[in-house]
């Protein structure tokens, strides 16, 4: 009587060729064409929100500028097209994060939606952030005539550390890819490209709410270039971020670090300007920060003194 786990071979069959046990070669590979560039539909829509609140914003600083052209100075309605574009780059990031979030509860994760999601990312947290910098830099410096020729420098390197960032993103998580065991997929490698246009965008809107009361950027505007060149060398640097990916609805927390949460969103939310720019450089600050005592408290190699 043939054993079921083991296939009887035919006379004819060569004896080292390999038994496929049963059920197993209907099964899909993930990695194939067709799973790989399968597009699930809740995920990529979220990707699709992404991509459209990006180039909205992209058309609300196109918009603004030529206000700002035709009037010569910062008008009330130019600070109102570049609150939107504002807000819509916080608008992709909630996408960013819904679509990743949903893929993930799914387990429907491709090769496709993070291909998908890093060409959306590049617009709404690559170009945007520059286009609107690069536009504020331009308009309110009469003062300063060489950022007019050395401001799309500022706005192009931010735009290729955030393309590089996402490219390098794509390789270290490819799950074909040969990894360490001591590898953790807790901490992002580089700042984010989402936490990065956040911080430019709420660093703009506290500027604007300011240019709202004096209706000038002149002196404020040069923070502008040195804060991204710093974000851009962020991006595409070795330092860890929280990536919060840990976090899902099993997740448990004290009643001290509950109550801090909802406190520091109700200030975030009665104090917007102000409040989201001081989110984003903490979070910028506490990877740097835990980067610098993890190298202080790395171990160093011993010193041989020149001994055998």
């Amino acid at each position: 009587m043939a054993d079921p786990a083991h296939p009887a071979r035919s006379p004819d069959s060569d004896p080292h060729d390999e038994v496929v046990p049963t059920g197993l070669e209907d099964r899909e590979n993930p990695y194939s064409v067709t799973a790989a560039s399968r597009i699930y539909f809740l995920p990529n829509l979220m990707t699709a929100g992404n991509l459209f609140c990006g180039f909205a914003s992209v058309i609300r600083c196109i918009q603004a500028n030529y206000e700002m052209k035709q009037a010569a100075v910062i008008t009330g309605s130019a600070i109102d097209l570049y609150k939107q574009a504002i807000w819509l780059i916080f608008g992709a990031a909630a996408f960013d994060m819904l679509d990743g979030r949903l893929a993930r509860m799914g387990g429907r994760e491709s090769l496709f939606g993070a291909e998908f999601d890093s060409l959306a990312d590049v617009v709404s947290f690559g170009i945007a952030p520059a286009l609107l910098v690069f536009f504020l830099i331009l308009s309110p410096t009469q003062g300063y005539p060489v950022f007019r020729e050395i401001g799309w420098v500022f706005a192009f390197i931010y735009l290729l550390c955030a393309a590089v960032r996402l490219a390098r993103f794509n390789v270290i998580t490819n799950p074909l890819l040969a990894r360490a065991k001591a590898e953790t997929n807790k901490d992002f490698v580089g700042l984010p490209v989402p936490a990065a246009a956040i911080t430019v965008a709420s660093l703009v809107l506290f500027l604007l709410s300011l240019a709202e009361q004096d209706r000038s950027l002149h002196r404020w505007a040069l923070v502008l270039p040195v804060l991204m060149a710093i974000i851009a060398v962020l991006m595409v640097s070795t330092v860890r971020y929280p990536s919060g990916k840990q976090v899902d609805m099993q997740t448990t927390t004290r009643l001290t670090r509950f109550v801090t949460v909802l406190i520091c969103v109700a200030a975030v939310f009665v104090f917007k300007e102000v409040g989201l720019f001081v989110v984003a450089l903490g979070y910028i600050g506490f990877g740097l920060v835990r980067h610098l005592r993890r190298s202080v408290s790395a171990p160093k190699p011993a010193d041989t003194g020149g001994r055998n």
